[in-house]
């Protein structure tokens, strides 16, 4: 069985909606571990040592975050930056996450229809998220396409019911 960690991301769970609608889901579900960001947070960092621990405990990594300025939170680059530490990620003695997956659950206010060539952005979320598969490459994991939720402002209570439970089921699929 797959053990998955899923890493929130977002700035202000208390006042997200699809973001915390996603964590609850998860938590209820129980099947991925679920780490909060800021409950993690220590001063302006993180513990790499804690992080890195809970990382090396799981086959799959899943970071969700809501999409900003197309891209994450400053609060999960930190996180990348303080926990995928040379010598332990990568480089000579670096091997900890090798084989393992990464992944990305990203929810954005825009439509669909604005991340094609034609559309308002000029680029797809693959290209746009392409960093995080570039980092999965370079500390030797294979990179699974995300999971994507466009247009949440429009989401009804009864969609983010059905998008939560879809993006709970995909984290743990096989």
């Amino acid at each position: 069985m797959t053990r998955v960690l899923v890493v929130v991301a977002h700035p202000d769970l208390s006042r997200s909606r699809v973001n915390a609608a996603w964590t609850r889901a998860l938590l209820e579900d129980g099947r991925a571990t679920v780490r909060v960001l800021t409950d993690t947070l220590v001063g302006d960092g993180f513990d790499a040592v804690a992080e890195q621990r809970a990382l090396a405990a799981h086959d799959r990594i899943v970071l969700q975050f809501p999409f900003r300025w197309y891209s994450c939170p400053p609060l999960l680059k930190t996180w990348i930056d303080q926990v995928l530490e040379r010598g332990w990620a990568y480089g000579p003695g670096g091997h900890a996450l090798e084989g393992k997956e990464l992944t990305v659950a990203v929810s954005t206010w825009s439509r669909a229809s604005d991340y094609t060539t034609e559309g308002r952005y000029g680029r797809t979320m693959s290209e746009l998220l392409s960093p995080f598969e570039v980092t999965a490459l370079r500390v030797g994991m294979s990179y699974r396409p995300g999971f994507h939720v466009h247009d949440v402002g429009a989401l009804s209570d009864a969609d983010l019911a059905v998008t939560a439970k879809r993006l709970v089921e995909w984290v743990v699929a096989p």
